[in-house]
């Protein structure tokens, strides 16, 4: 085991009073904090650790805070002496992200109704979770004031605005952020904001939400979080549902506090757009600049968002060279889709072992395609934990995207499929195959074909043939 490994075990044995059993990292987030789900004979818990001391402190704190006024957030159960380790509670795999993917835009019943628990529960952790919290703990700052909000803006500009390489002047673009600053800090800012409130922050257990990831809150607008999970980019939730919950929110809140609805719904596509802006700093940081196939795949649902507010907002404040940049990026032509006046192309992307039954043969007559030995990436089949398990189960996924270099040849994998993908639509062509093998094509292989799957079906207009040949000899249905 790593050290982490071996003080989080420690930690968890202390606490448990039983020896672990098994210790298996989570997926990694976006962040330096490295999660592990550690069980012991009757015990289970989730290991976190992360080198930010400050924020550990603000997010143990908070926890304690609300879990002490109700709210449904992880109990702490142990805390490391160093201060870079801690236990937490274990509430299981499922994000309310995971059930809008299954939903494939289809917006049920059962999934409104999911959202407007979840609303009607963070008015309440906004007014009450934040009387009486420590704002004094909060990192890096304890208020979401103009600092903050033109940190994020200028994350925007270098982050996207000059890494697409949209003119403007810089001057007048500056003038706009200030000007924007001033109207958004003219709102009511004296109640807990979330900061991150999106899908992938809120955990269902049991029907029930639950919230993580908030150790980056501070006090601010009610009207932030809201934004933050109805115009979250690649959740797409259909406008007519916004305004839905925007009201079952506002009826939520107006039953802790007075409120004036005309009032919050103005300042309320500010802070949308602020928030929107926010994103696609982070997108272009970690899409634009580390080419991380996950930020830039969302890029067009982020200027879908940036489309319909052009479309549909006449914010009270002038900001003519923003508004420039923001019809500038709605035209960029980068990020539309890629289509094909001919038969779609179809790609065909296998698994594969190269031991069992060897590089699969082209059935389209191109004798074929693009062959990817994923061999020299470290085995997980090594280890008694994910013998019965293949490349789809998280625990094998974890472990590739912590303990090997997965996660870069993911990358260099999309770039070189990508310009075969684009060059074949332009030309008309109608068959690519692209295959991944290992040693059992259990494993690794699996997991490359399918990161390749959903990243091409998100990003071209083409038909995707996926098969796992050692799989489905095994009756999987794929």
């Amino acid at each position: 085991m790593s050290t982490i490994e071996t003080q989080l075990s420690a930690l968890f044995e202390e606490w448990a009073g039983e020896k672990t059993t098994l210790i298996l990292p989570i997926a990694p987030s976006g962040s330096d904090r490295v999660y592990y789900r550690i069980k012991g004979t009757s015990k289970t818990a989730i290991g976190t650790f992360n080198p930010d001391e400050k924020e550990n402190h603000a997010f143990l704190v908070f926890s304690k805070h609300f879990k002490a006024k109700g709210i449904n957030v992880p109990q702490i159960y142990a805390e490391g002496k160093n201060s870079k380790i801690y236990l937490q509670e274990d509430i299981g795999d499922t994000a309310l992200y995971d059930l809008l993917m299954k939903a494939k835009g289809d917006f049920s019943d059962e999934l409104l109704d999911l959202y407007k628990t979840v609303v009607e529960q963070l008015a309440f952790l906004q007014i009450n979770g934040g009387e009486g919290l420590d704002y004094a703990v909060c990192y890096p700052r304890a208020f979401f004031d103009e600092q903050s909000m033109l940190w994020d803006l200028q994350s925007f500009k270098y982050y996207f605005v000059k890494q697409v390489k949209i003119t403007f002047d810089e001057q007048a673009l500056e003038k706009d952020f200030n000007t924007f600053v001033n109207y958004l800090q003219a709102a009511d800012c004296s109640h807990f904001m979330f900061r991150d409130f999106q899908s992938r922050n809120i955990m269902i257990k049991d029907g029930a939400p639950y919230f993580i990831d908030y150790q980056g809150g501070r006090k601010g607008a009610l009207q932030y979080d809201l934004a933050s999970l109805l115009f979250q980019a690649k959740a797409n939730i259909p406008h007519s549902i916004r305004q839905d919950l925007l009201d079952y929110y506002l009826d939520a809140v107006a039953a802790l506090k007075d409120i004036d609805r005309k009032q919050f719904t103005d300042f309320y596509y500010g802070y949308v757009l602020i928030r929107c802006l926010q994103v696609m700093g982070t997108y272009g940081f970690r899409g634009l600049i580390e080419r991380k196939a996950h930020f830039l795949s969302s890029i067009p649902f982020a200027i879908n968002n940036i489309k319909w507010l052009l479309a549909n907002i006449d914010l009270p404040v002038d900001l003519p060279e923003l508004s420039k940049v923001l019809h500038a990026i709605t035209e960029l032509k980068q990020f539309e889709p890629k289509t094909s006046e001919h038969k779609k192309l179809t790609v065909k992307i296998s698994s594969f072992s190269y031991k069992k039954s060897g590089i699969p043969s082209d059935a389209s007559g191109n004798g074929g395609g693009f062959v990817f030995d994923c061999r020299f990436i470290h085995n997980p089949g090594r280890y008694e934990p994910y013998k019965r398990q293949t490349g789809r189960d998280e625990p094998v996924m974890t472990f590739l995207e912590e303990k090997t270099k997965m996660n870069d040849y993911v990358t260099h994998v999309h770039s070189v499929v990508s310009h075969a993908v684009e060059n074949y639509l332009e030309r008309g062509f109608q068959n690519l195959m692209v295959s991944f093998g290992c040693t059992g094509g259990q494993h690794r292989s699996v997991y490359m074909a399918d990161k390749l799957a959903t990243y091409l079906s998100e990003n071209y207009d083409v038909v995707i043939d996926l098969q796992h040949i050692e799989q489905e000899k095994k009756n999987w249905v794929n």
